[in-house]
């Protein structure tokens, strides 16, 4: 087990977690962004299995949120304000009139103090940010922690921790895009997945929620018993196509099953399960992804990855079906979730 760190473009760090396995993880400071996480396949061999930017220089920017930590809030705010108690924020348009991922002023774009550490079974880095007070346009100053943990067992944990001073917005999430045929050998369309949620929140044409639940029974979106991404991204479903073809839409799990997510890709072997405390996971397979980016083993195109996000869901501030995101000062935000590597 070992942590190493590399300075990257001068300035910022790279934290490298790897287990006796082989396993690597590499974690910047800037965004808490997942840059790379090396996993064997059924034959051993260590591949990439996130999308990540050949040139590191191309995180500054970042548009599709590669490996990043989101904050303050993820996801998209409707017409970028939300009111507490009666009063009003205004917050960055920087989708349309909407406000996506917390703008410029995201925890995507913040450089954090970071800590690596060295147990006897695990290796892990954590990384802390305060976000004063009107930062974004969000009320209260918000102190952040998020903890990356490598074990021998091929898991990666990841620790939210966080509190507030005023009542304020807060639903943090990590937004790595997976391909578990390794190395971008192929798109997404062949993974399976299964996800214990009977209800996905309806979308409107600029992709906020309407408030609306609809139940997955009998349609693309029903994963319980296991399905391949391609019924989605290839269907004629008016809410795969909302999105560009395929999934963009916000889950919520069963109250009553283990929130525990499985995905296979049976040519490299490959499984990941996702397990979380949070309440739903917003489920992205790259519809929007342009195509040409240099990225480590390939270009980039559309479907190349999928996203877990997991966490609860701005349409909250609107919608009162949704799982809260109100975070008050005599509260703790406390949230795991955690990614274990397997072959079948």
């Amino acid at each position: 087990m070992d942590v190493t760190i590399h300075l990257m473009n001068g300035k910022w760090h790279e934290y490298l977690l790897e287990n006796d396995h082989g396993m690597q993880v590499g974690v910047l400071d800037f965004g808490g962004i997942i840059t790379k996480m090396l996993v064997p396949d059924k034959r051993g061999h260590l591949e990439n299995v996130v999308l990540g930017y050949e040139n590191y220089h191309d995180y500054e920017e970042n548009p599709n949120c590669f490996g990043a930590t989101i904050g303050r809030v993820a996801g998209r705010i409707k017409d970028a304000r939300f009111t507490i108690e009666g009063q009003t924020y205004s917050l960055e348009q920087n989708e349309g009139s909407h406000h996506l991922h917390s703008g410029k002023h995201g925890f995507q774009q913040t450089v954090w103090d970071a800590k690596p550490f060295r147990e006897n079974d695990k290796v892990g880095v954590t990384l802390r940010h305060t976000s004063p007070d009107g930062e974004g346009g969000y009320p209260g100053t918000v102190s952040a922690q998020v903890t990356y943990t490598l074990d021998n067992a091929n898991k990666l944990t990841i620790d939210y921790h966080a509190t507030t001073d005023k009542t304020t917005p807060l639903a943090l999430t990590n937004h790595s895009y997976f391909n578990l045929s390794g190395n971008l050998q192929d798109t997404v369309g062949r993974h399976h997945v299964q996800m214990p949620a009977n209800n996905f929140a309806e979308l409107d044409n600029e992709l906020i929620p309407t408030g609306k639940l609809l139940s997955t029974e009998g349609t693309p979106f029903d994963f319980r018993s296991g399905k391949f991404f391609e019924d989605g991204l290839l269907n004629g479903d008016s809410q795969n196509q909302i999105v560009g073809g395929g999934y963009d839409h916000f889950f919520i799990f069963d109250n009553h099953a283990a929130h525990e997510m499985l995905v296979t890709e049976p040519i490299s072997g490959r499984t990941m399960t996702v397990t979380t405390t949070q309440p739903g996971v917003v489920l992205y397979t790259a519809n929007g992804l342009e195509d040409g980016l240099p990225l480590q083993s390939g270009r980039s195109r559309k479907h190349l990855g999928f996203c877990l996000e997991t966490q609860a869901h701005p349409a909250a501030l609107n919608h009162t079906d949704f799982p809260e995101i109100l975070l008050r000062p005599e509260e703790t935000y406390q949230h795991q979730t955690v990614f274990q590597f397997g072959i079948h």
